[in-house]
C-alpha cells in the first residue's frame, strides 16, 4: 500500500511534527509512505518538496499572498485565518503524478493549495483535522462562535458585521467543492474535533472517525530529573512549572494571560516558571515568580530533557485539539494541568495523571497547580501519566489503526 502524507511543512509547527511522526510510524510498519510538503526543513529523503530556487522562492511568498484578502479586515482578532485562494500551485499535479493509493491531508494552508484544488486529487482522501479550518469559513479556531454549523458570515474572527463577508464566501467555496468529493474521510484527532466536524454544515454527510496523533514513547520517556535540570542549567531546589507553545506569549488562545493570573494566586515562594516556544520579551510580563525563557526548541531530545526537568506542565489553552505538548509531557511522566476544553480530556484524566480545571477559570487552574505540587501520590501521578500515553497513543499502536483505515478507504 502506498500512502502520501501532505502537509505544508515537514517538521516546523505542531501539525507538521504530528504528521511527520505518523509518517515515520508508518515506515516502521513497513508501509510505503512518503510525505509531500511546500517547505522542507529536514534532510529526510522520504519527504518530497520543490527543489528549484524559483519554486522555493514562490513558496516563501505564498503565506503572504494568501493573507492579502484578510488585510481588508483591519480589526481582525489574533486567530489565524486562511482564505486558501492562491493558485498556480503544482502540488495536486505532483500528488497525481506520484499516484498513491491514499492521500492523507493534514495542515495544507499558507497558500499550499486552493480549496478547489482538493477536488482534483484522483485517489481516496483521508484528512486529519489539526484545527477547525477545514469546516469553517477560514478561521483555524472559531472563538466559540459556532458559525460553521450553518454557513458562517458575520465572522467573529474577522470582526465583521456583514453576512456576505469573506468567511461566507470561503464557506460557500468549500461547500461546493466538498460536496463533489465522493471518497473523503475526515479524521478528528480528538473526540471534540470529531464532534465539531460531525456537527458542521460541510462535513455532516462525510465519514468521520476519531484517531489520535502518534508518539514514539521510546523517545519521549522518563529521565532523571536532577540530570535534566543540570543539563538545562535549571535550579535543583525549586518546583518548576513548564509552559510552552508556538507563539506561547503572543497568541491569546494559548492562555498566557490566564496562566499569569493563576500564578499570581499561588501563595508559595518555591515555584519558578519555565517557558519554551517563546523568547524573553522586551517588556517584563509582571510575574511574581522567576521565569526561565528557553526560546524555541527544535529537537525531541532536548524536549524530552525539558519535560523531565519540570514538576508539572501547564497547558492553559482556551481552545485546543490534541496538544502535542500534553502528550509529550505525559509520555515523559510529567503530570499536566489544563482547562477541560477540546481534546484535553482525551489525554488528561482528572486527578489521575493531572488536573482539568473549569474552562477559563484562573482560580481553578491555580488550585490545580497547587494540587499537583502538593500531591502525596505525586509519584503515582507520574506513573499514570506515562501509562496513559503508552496504552493509547504509542506510535506502534496508532500506526496500525491508521493502516486499517487506509485499507478500508482503498477498497
Amino acid at each position: 500500500m502506498k500512502i502520501l502524507i501532505v502537509n505544508t511543512s515537514d517538521i516546523q509547527g505542531g501539525a507538521a511534527r504530528a504528521a511527520y511522526r505518523l509518517h515515520q510510524s508508518l515506515l516502521a510498519q513497513n508501509i510505503n509512505s512518503q510525505m509531500l510538503v511546500q517547505s522542507k526543513s529536514s534532510d529526510d529523503f522520504t519527504v518530497l518538496a520543490p527543489t528549484s530556487k524559483i519554486a522555493k522562492g514562490i513558496n516563501k511568498l505564498r503565506p503572504t499572498l494568501d493573507g492579502l484578502l484578510v488585510k481588508c479586515y483591519k480589526n481582525k482578532s489574533h486567530t489565524l485565518f486562511s482564505p486558501a485562494w492562491v493558485g498556480l500551485s503544482s502540488v495536486v499535479d505532483r500528488i497525481n503524478e506520484i499516484n498513491p493509493d491514499v492521500v492523507h491531508l493534514h495542515w495544507i494552508c499558507e497558500g499550499m493549495m486552493t480549496i478547489e484544488a482538493i477536488a482534483k486529487i484522483k485517489v481516496p482522501i483521508v484528512w486529519s483535522l489539526h484545527d477547525m479550518w477545514a469546516f469553517t469559513g477560514g478561521c483555524h479556531y472559531d472563538e466559540h462562535c459556532e458559525g460553521y454549523k450553518q454557513h458562517c458570515g458575520n465572522c467573529k474572527v474577522l470582526v465583521s458585521n456583514k453576512e456576505n463577508d469573506l468567511s461566507r464566501r470561503i464557506h460557500s467555496r468549500k461547500s461546493k467543492v466538498f460536496d463533489g468529493i465522493e471518497k473523503l474521510t475526515i479524521i478528528g484527532l480528538s473526540r471534540w474535533m470529531a464532534d465539531c466536524a460531525e456537527s458542521s454544515q460541510l462535513f455532516g454527510n462525510k465519514q468521520i472517525v476519531n484517531l489520535p496523533n502518534a508518539i514514539d514513547t521510546d523517545i519521549f520517556s522518563p529521565f532523571d530529573k536532577s540530570q535534566a535540570r543540570a543539563l538545562l542549567n535549571l535550579p535543583i531546589d525549586k518546583k518548576l512549572i513548564l509552559f510552552g507553545a508556538m507563539g506561547a506569549t503572543s497568541d491569546p488562545r494559548k492562555g498566557f494571560l490566564e496562566l499569569s493570573v493563576s500564578l499570581s494566586l499561588l501563595k508559595r515562594d518555591d515555584v519558578e516558571l519555565v517557558v519554551f516556544g517563546s523568547s524573553q520579551p522586551k517588556k517584563p510580563q509582571g510575574f511574581s515568580h522567576k521565569v526561565h525563557y528557553l526560546g524555541h526548541l527544535h529537537d525531541d531530545v532536548t524536549l524530552r530533557v525539558l519535560y523531565n526537568a519540570a514538576d508539572v506542565m501547564v497547558v492553559p489553552s482556551l481552545q485546543e485539539n490534541l496538544s502535542n505538548a500534553i502528550m509529550e509531557s505525559l509520555a515523559c511522566g510529567t503530570p499536566v494541568i489544563g482547562f477541560d476544553v477540546g481534546g484535553n480530556n482525551d489525554m488528561v484524566e482528572h486527578k489521575k495523571n493531572g488536573y482539568l480545571a473549569r474552562a477559563g477559570n484562573e482560580q481553578d487552574l491555580a488550585k490545580g497547580i497547587e494540587w499537583v505540587l502538593n500531591a502525596e501520590n505525586y509519584v503515582q501521578l507520574c506513573a499514570n501519566a506515562r501509562d496513559k500515553v503508552v496504552s493509547t497513543f504509542d506510535s506502534r499502536l496508532v500506526a496500525k489503526q491508521y493502516i486499517e483505515l487506509y485499507k478500508q478507504v482503498f477498497q
